[in-house]
């Protein structure tokens, strides 16, 4: 192992990394419903701080803190995916909005509109609103599950435990997809990705950023995940 980040004992990794590790839960957290326990999160975030430990390589590029992260973050939602909490109606209502999104941006070759999608489901605009808050709160958004399984870091950095160069080939695919779909989001979509993710507003926050409620902020992201999960479907 080419560690230069060296712990006398993982209380002391633990000690110095919590910090991180409670901020990806609480953020990853505010995505579930209600009946996840944010103690099960931390527990899976401190396994995959330990694994991040053990299989950091620095001649990767990546810096520790970015590496274990990464880590964190999938150990966190690994362990949520293994618990399936979401009710079939909500995987039934995602698949439904995700083919909708498809066929209506294949038919006339711009973004969908919300009034557009929830026509071609047979659903008034409110209703298909509701539909995007079931999935928004019943399940992590895609953009995190895609993230976390493709096992790559920023940059050119590959996990040691990379399973060779073919799998290695389709996850640089597969990130590059990913990052033109998310390029190709309509501006106020990517914005609320970006103030998200980059940088860790909560949806209140957005919200007064954008100067639209929090619900709308809530519709906004919900509508970029099933953008986003339309534009991917030959991934998944």
């Amino acid at each position: 192992m080419y560690n230069q980040v060296q712990f006398v004992s993982n209380d002391e990794l633990i000690e110095q990394y919590a910090p991180l590790v409670k901020r990806i839960a609480h953020h990853l957290q505010a995505r579930m419903p209600s009946s996840v326990v944010l103690d099960d999160l931390l527990q899976a975030g401190m396994i995959g701080l330990l694994e991040a430990y053990r299989n950091y390589d620095p001649c990767k590029g990546a810096s520790f803190e970015t590496y274990a992260g990464i880590r964190i973050r999938g150990a966190i939602i690994d362990e949520v995916r293994r618990g399936d909490w979401t009710p079939r109606s909500v995987h039934r209502n995602t698949r439904r909005i995700s083919d909708a999104i498809h066929k209506i941006e294949a038919r006339t070759g711009a973004d969908a509109a919300d009034a557009e999608v929830a026509a071609e489901l047979g659903v008034t605009l409110d209703d298909y609103y509701a539909l995007l808050k079931d999935s928004m709160e019943s399940r992590l958004f895609s953009y995190d599950e895609l993230v976390a399984s493709s096992d790559e870091g920023p940059g050119d950095y590959i996990a040691n435990d990379d399973p060779g160069p073919e799998r290695h080939v389709s996850r640089e695919s597969f990130l590059r997809s990913l990052a033109g779909a998310i390029e190709r989001l309509p501006e106020r979509e990517k914005l609320v990705l970006a103030l998200y993710y980059d940088e860790q507003l909560n949806l209140k926050e957005i919200g007064q950023v954008l100067g639209v409620s929090e619900s709308r902020v809530s519709q906004i992201h919900s509508q970029a995940a099933m953008r986003l999960r339309s534009r991917l479907r030959d991934w998944q």
